[in-house]
């Protein structure tokens, strides 16, 4: 028997009732990254096709490497999307470029998924240069203190769905108090006048 992101594609036929379940167990492993509090982020440095692109499309950033494809193909092999990927592709893409893809076959190069908002940058080189470029971009994350970055990315997700900027100040200001008098703030904030101070 084999698998294909989970489907069955030789051997005698599994129960429907099955593969839903089997499905399901496979698809929250994307739900977990996609529901993740902390920031995640996808270095795709060949091709991301279905279940894959799936698993990057449940990041929050796609950094592409040269040699990156962005790639639906569900329909090409006969399998309904599955995953969530409809949805989350729209949401990154947008309906029209979605509808491309996932309805017409288009791939994505590295150049063009940045293009269309599906990858954040292209990294030149090779996949440890891919690696390495990804994980200086996560320091930037890294550096924040944690509740903080959770925090934020929380108020993200909020933000997200609001219609009015004033709405978005509202609930951005209980936390941003929260943090101007949280111990962090304060140490950062001693650290850069003490770093002005020696600079001067």
């Amino acid at each position: 028997m084999a698998l294909a992101g989970g489907v069955r594609i030789s051997g005698p036929p599994a129960p429907v009732g099955g593969r839903v379940q089997g499905l399901r167990v496979i698809y929250d492993g994307y739900r977990a990254v996609a529901r993740c509090a902390l920031p995640t982020f996808a270095a795709v440095g060949g091709a991301a096709v279905g279940a894959g692109l799936n698993l990057a499309l449940a990041a929050d950033v796609r950094i592409a490497g040269p040699r990156a494809r962005f790639d639906a193909r569900f329909l090409r092999l006969g399998i309904h999307p599955g995953g969530g990927m409809t949805w989350m592709l729209q949401r990154a893409v947008g309906p029209q470029r979605a509808a491309a893809m996932t309805l017409f076959s288009e791939i994505l190069d590295a150049d063009t998924a940045v293009d269309a908002g599906l990858a954040h940058r292209v990294v030149d080189g090779d996949h440890d240069a891919l690696l390495a470029a990804a994980l200086d971009f996560a320091a930037g994350a890294a550096e924040a203190p944690r509740d903080l970055l959770i925090t934020t990315k929380r108020t993200m997700r909020h933000t997200a769905n609001l219609d009015a900027h004033t709405d978005a100040v509202d609930a951005e200001i209980v936390p941003q108090v929260a943090s101007l008098e949280s111990p962090e703030f304060a140490a950062r904030l001693a650290a850069k006048k003490a770093e002005i101070t020696r600079s001067s």
